[in-house]
C-alpha cells in the first residue's frame, strides 16, 4: 500500500467529565520528526503517545496538537498556608511599632497576601486517563493513515504514466541506435568514395570503423539498465503489501538518473541526445513524487 507523507486526521472525545480533542498534520520529511503541544497535565504521557503513534508513522514531519479541558469542579482545591500569613502579621506588628500606628489588620486583609490562600490542582488519575487518550489517538491516527493512504493512491497512478511514458522513450533511444549505426557506415562510405574516387574501397577498413563507432556510442547496457529499474518499480508501487517504500523508490529514481547521463554523454545524434533528455526530465519528475511518499 501506498502511502503520502501528507495527512490530516482529527478526532475528539466528551463526556460529563472531560473533552480530549486529538489533531495530526504532516509533511514530507527524510525520518519521522514528531512535534507534540499538549498541555503540561498531560506530558507524563509524552513517551506513551510517541511509542503510540509509530505504529501507524513511519515517515515524515508530524506536528500532533493535544487539548484537554476538565469539566469536573473537584479538581481544584483551596489551600490556606498558615506559616506564612503568620509571617505577614509578624511584620505588620514590627510595621505598627516602628511607625507607631495602630494594626487594624483584618482577616480580609490578610486573605489578600499573595499566597496567603492558593488554588491548587489536584492533579490527574493517570491510570484512569490513559484509555480515552489512546481511544482518541487511535481514532485520529486511523483517520490521518486513510487520508495518506488516499493520497497515496493519487500519487501512485501518476507515477505509473510517469513510468509508462519512461519506458517508451527508452523503445525510442533502443530504436534509434541500429539507425544511428547504419547512417554513420553510409556517411563513412560516401566519404572514403569521395576521397578515393575510383579507388576500390576497403570493405574490411569502412567494417572496422563502424565497429568502433558502434561501441562507442553503445547504449544497451544503460537501456536494459534503465527497463529493469522501471519494472522494479512498478513491481513496488503495484505491490499491495508494499510498506514505506519511499528511500527504496528514491534510490531506483537516483539510478535510472545516472542510466540517462550515461546515455546522454554517449550520445552522438541528435534524436538520442534529445531523447536522453527527455528521460532526465521525467525522471526528475518521478523524483519529485516520490519525495512525498512515505
Amino acid at each position: 500500500m501506498i502511502k503520502s507523507m501528507t495527512g490530516f486526521g482529527r478526532a475528539e472525545a466528551a463526556d460529563e467529565e472531560r473533552k480530549i480533542t486529538v489533531e495530526l498534520k504532516s509533511v514530507n520529511h527524510r525520518y519521522l520528526d514528531l512535534n507534540i503541544k499538549m498541555p503540561k497535565k498531560l506530558s507524563f504521557f509524552e513517551a506513551a503517545i510517541r511509542n503510540f503513534l509509530k505504529n501507524y508513522i513511519q515517515r515524515g514531519k508530524v506536528d500532533v496538537f493535544i487539548t484537554f479541558e476538565d469539566y469536573t469542579q473537584n479538581r481544584v482545591s483551596l489551600k490556606y498556608n498558615q506559616e506564612l500569613a503568620a509571617e505577614y502579621m509578624q511584620y505588620f506588628e514590627q510595621m505598627s511599632g516602628y511607625f507607631n500606628i495602630e494594626n487594624d489588620v483584618k482577616v480580609s486583609h490578610l486573605m489578600r497576601c499573595p499566597e496567603v490562600l492558593i488554588m491548587e490542582d489536584q492533579g490527574i488519575d493517570e491510570s484512569e486517563l490513559w484509555p480515552p487518550l489512546e481511544s482518541v489517538l487511535r481514532q485520529a491516527c486511523e483517520k490521518f493513515v486513510e487520508s495518506r493512504r488516499v493520497e497515496g493512491e493519487n500519487l501512485k497512478k501518476d507515477l505509473l504514466q510517469k513510468l509508462e511514458g519512461l519506458d517508451e522513450k527508452v523503445c525510442l533511444v533502443e530504436e534509434r541506435s541500429p539507425e544511428v549505426i547504419a547512417a554513420y557506415r553510409e556517411k563513412l562510405t560516401a566519404k572514403m568514395r569521395e576521397l578515393l574516387e575510383d579507388t576500390q574501397i576497403e570493405e574490411n577498413r569502412i567494417a572496422a570503423e563502424v565497429v568502433l563507432f558502434a561501441d562507442k556510442i553503445c547504449n544497451d547496457e544503460e537501456t536494459v539498465r534503465l527497463h529493469s529499474h522501471i519494472k522494479n518499480m512498478r513491481d513496488i508501487l503495484t505491490d499491495e503489501k508494499s510498506q514505506s517504500v519511499g528511500r527504496k523508490l528514491d534510490f531506483l529514481a537516483q539510478e535510472m538518473n545516472r542510466e540517462a547521463n550515461t546515455t546522454l554523454s554517449k550520445a552522438n545524434d541528435l534524436k538520442v541526445s534529445n531523447l536522453a533528455i527527455d528521460l532526465k526530465t521525467e525522471i526528475e519528475k518521478i523524483r519529485e513524487q516520490i519525495q512525498n511518499i512515505e
